[in-house]
């Protein structure tokens, strides 16, 4: 299957999945270039660039971003294939800035909000997605991710503070019928799904005893997007208010 052939999918769900996106070899790359970097540069990081369930413990590293300090991950994110399934679904040019990582440890009970990414990124159009590939077995268990089919038609959703570090917005109005529309996402290491920037989407703590749920993500931006300055300074400094009041430093 070309990527173009999910595209009447992506259009009507708002997602798609992609079994077995990377090669073999190219997942074994990045996945070594994720231990370097969580081993060697997360240590010396701002608290602005790698967030944790619990501050001063490596152990519940949670989330990575602004990675394009790094040289791979600085060019990582002009790898073709993963341009090429970008705009295969996006429908023009697109472009990433920058790499994300994400992990909810074992015994975490810190559950991903009901959100739509375009509340952050506030960007219009929005022809923009994410694409988040499993680094491990991903499923109910452990947190996987639930989308609610069709959401992105709807728009953008109201949201307030979550107190969620790294998810900072939540939608206020999720209820039964977003739900009940839910699609629960079980997925493999390597096997990626991509979600449109209205989508909403979710994941329940991680209740597992012994396994984590790591992921590794880009957003990709089609060249048509422009920013919403306004909204976005208003959600900037939302952000920074909240970080200020979980005691990280933001400058």
């Amino acid at each position: 299957m070309s990527f173009e052939d999910l595209k009447p999918d992506f259009d009507r769900n708002g997602f798609a999945v992609v079994r077995n996106f990377l090669s073999k070899a190219d997942f074994d790359e990045v996945t070594g270039e994720l231990d370097r970097y969580i081993r060697d540069i997360v240590p010396t990081l701002p608290d602005s660039a790698a967030f944790y369930h619990v501050k001063g413990k490596p152990e519940t590293l949670k989330q990575m971003q602004h990675m394009q300090h790094d040289p791979y991950f600085r060019d990582y994110v002009k790898h073709p294939r993963w341009k090429e399934l970008a705009e295969a679904l996006v429908g023009e040019e697109a472009n990433c800035q920058s790499t994300e990582w994400f992990n909810k440890p074992a015994n975490t009970e810190h559950p991903t909000p009901p959100h739509q990414d375009n509340y952050y990124f506030n960007l219009t159009p929005p022809n923009v997605l994410t694409i988040w590939m499993a680094l491990e077995p991903v499923d109910e268990e452990n947190g996987c991710l639930r989308y609610v089919a069709g959401s992105h038609l709807m728009g953008r959703r109201p949201h307030a503070r979550s107190n969620v570090l790294g998810f900072s917005q939540g939608i206020t109005d999720y209820g039964p019928e977003d739900t009940a529309r839910e699609v629960v996402m079980c997925l493999n290491p390597g096997d990626a799904i991509v979600h449109h920037g209205w989508t909403i989407h979710r994941a329940e703590p991680n209740r597992s005893t012994t396994r984590s749920r790591k992921s590794f993500a880009m957003v990709f931006k089609g060249v048509s997007c422009r920013l919403d300055t306004d909204n976005y300074k208003k959600y900037e400094d939302d952000v920074k208010t909240q970080h200020q009041q979980m005691g990280l430093q933001t400058t």
